[in-house]
């Protein structure tokens, strides 16, 4: 039996009863008709950097989805951009990099570039909104193919389909209906990024607010930024023994942001409207606010908790393994969090990484 601790990022997580890795589609749409058929439990793994997994395991079939591999170029034009379909295997970063790497040789392409050094597949972005620095994946994702457990049919899904919210998305909110097979982007051709919107990545390429900057030149800024606050993945590194960011930034009622400190970060919010024309950003009464920021207000600084889990002593946003954890360890330290966050402020902070036979309340 394998140890789901081998399979995720937070290196947490008891026995699975088996693994499994299919190296195409059709195996995996198998695999997962056979386990529905007969009523076993089935947990789909991609890169594990977004899964909290119980100390007691999965008692079920464990389905990898790193074998699906390849990236087609469907459509390069001047006008419409590339239009690229990536197998839900191929790992994030790696697709991230030879869109900024297309630049070296002619054009590049545009939109991804901000998302870079997080770990995981291709597959797993749509069903978080993966976002990061400005961008989020739903900005540039024309389709997602996936296998619907409850049709028991493949199923293409637009855009507008996926319900893209922050950090949120059809498939979040139906969990386990659906596995996704392939990611289909549309991508801008140039050499320089989509407009910069995140300030603290604008000023370390000496830019303002809304210019554009090379595109290696924003992937090396995000990359270093990534490394201080202990994001990109090292082995030899416990602060990167994590989940990334375990809790979601709040979105704030007009009245609960107003209760809160004057110096406490507010960035206008904004909600998906969706109807026949499509999906578009509106904007939203509500504000957002950094979870970050509650945090470290709420008396928690870098590295708080006792061994072996802690926050990160490079960003509080993280919660890490020192060696040793367990899954039992870093929930006692996420409700620690949480309930002085909600003493404090009044803000209930909701965590980001999926709990696999958990739960935080």
């Amino acid at each position: 039996m394998t140890d789901l601790a081998e399979l995720t990022t937070l290196r947490v997580g008891g026995p699975a009863k088996r693994v499994v890795t299919p190296a195409c589609e059709e195996e995996l749409i198998a695999l997962v008709r056979d386990c529905d058929a007969a009523g076993e439990p089935v947990l789909v793994i991609g890169g594990g950097s977004n899964l909290l997994v119980a100390d007691a395991g999965f008692a079920g079939t464990v389905i990898r989805t790193d074998g699906l591999r390849g990236i087609e170029h469907e459509d390069v034009t001047a006008c419409a951009g590339a239009f690229l379909q990536v197998a839900a295997g191929e790992p994030w970063d790696d697709f991230v990099a030879s869109c900024v790497g297309q630049a070296e040789q002619r054009q590049g392409f545009v939109g991804v570039e901000a998302l870079s050094g997080i770990p995981g597949l291709v597959g797993s972005t749509p069903i978080q909104n993966v976002g990061a620095y400005g961008q989020e994946v739903s900005q540039t994702i024309a389709r997602v193919r996936v296998w619907d457990r409850q049709l028991g049919q493949v199923t293409t899904l637009f855009s507008v389909d996926c319900r893209f919210g922050y950090r949120t998305s059809v498939f979040k909110r139906n969990p386990g209906r659906y596995v996704v097979l392939s990611v289909s982007f549309q991508l801008a051709l140039g050499k320089h990024s989509t407009p910069l919107r995140y300030g603290e990545l604008a000023r370390r390429l000496g830019v303002a607010d809304g210019e554009t900057a090379p595109l290696a030149d924003v992937r090396d800024a995000v990359l270093e930024l990534r490394r201080g606050k202990g994001m990109v993945l090292d082995p030899a590194d416990h602060d990167t023994w994590s989940a990334g960011s375990f809790f979601t930034n709040p979105i704030l009622t007009s009245e609960q942001a107003a209760a809160l400190p004057p110096e406490a970060p507010r960035f206008p919010a904004a909600q998906q409207l969706f109807g026949k024309g499509g999906a578009r950003q509106v904007p939203d009464q509500r504000v957002k606010t950094s979870a970050a920021w509650l945090i470290q207000h709420a008396g928690f600084a870098r590295g708080y908790g006792t061994p072996p889990a802690t926050l990160s002593t490079k960003h509080v946003l993280a919660l890490t393994n020192r060696g040793g954890a367990t899954a039992a360890d870093l929930l006692a330290l996420a409700r620690e969090v949480r309930d002085g966050v909600q003493r404090t402020f009044g803000i209930r902070l909701e965590p980001e990484p999926v709990l696999v036979g958990l739960a935080l309340d």
